[in-house]
């Protein structure tokens, strides 16, 4: 009984970890693409850090990533920056492992 109990602990244990790192590598992932966003928009500096944390903060609005892209997407538009819907979403991607890996290792 102690060792289905221990067994249970642990993949408790190792589920609460694995959340957690997936909570700080989508947080990190959409700091970056604030960071990436930044840079098209022509943002630099306290301006470029001011929007990627607009774009972190965006991501609590609803479940999922699509919260973030419709802000990328929506100052893009207005903006007039030339970036597909597809772009966008590979960077997404891409910046998503990114993070992931960076906090893998940190």
């Amino acid at each position: 009984m102690t060792t289905m109990k221990d067994r249970e602990e642990g993949f408790e244990r190792k589920f609460a970890l694995d959340e957690e790192q997936r909570f700080r590598a989508v947080a990190r992932r959409n700091r970056l693409l604030g960071l990436w966003a930044a840079e098209k928009l022509g943002k630099t500096g306290d301006d470029a850090d001011a929007y990627a944390k607009e774009v972190v903060v965006s991501d609590i609005e609803e479940a999922g990533d699509h919260d973030v892209f419709r802000k990328i997407r929506k100052d893009f538009d207005a903006a007039g920056v030339e970036q597909s819907d597809h772009q966008i979403r590979r960077t997404m991607d891409e910046l998503m492992e990114t993070a992931a890996e960076q906090v893998r290792n940190s």
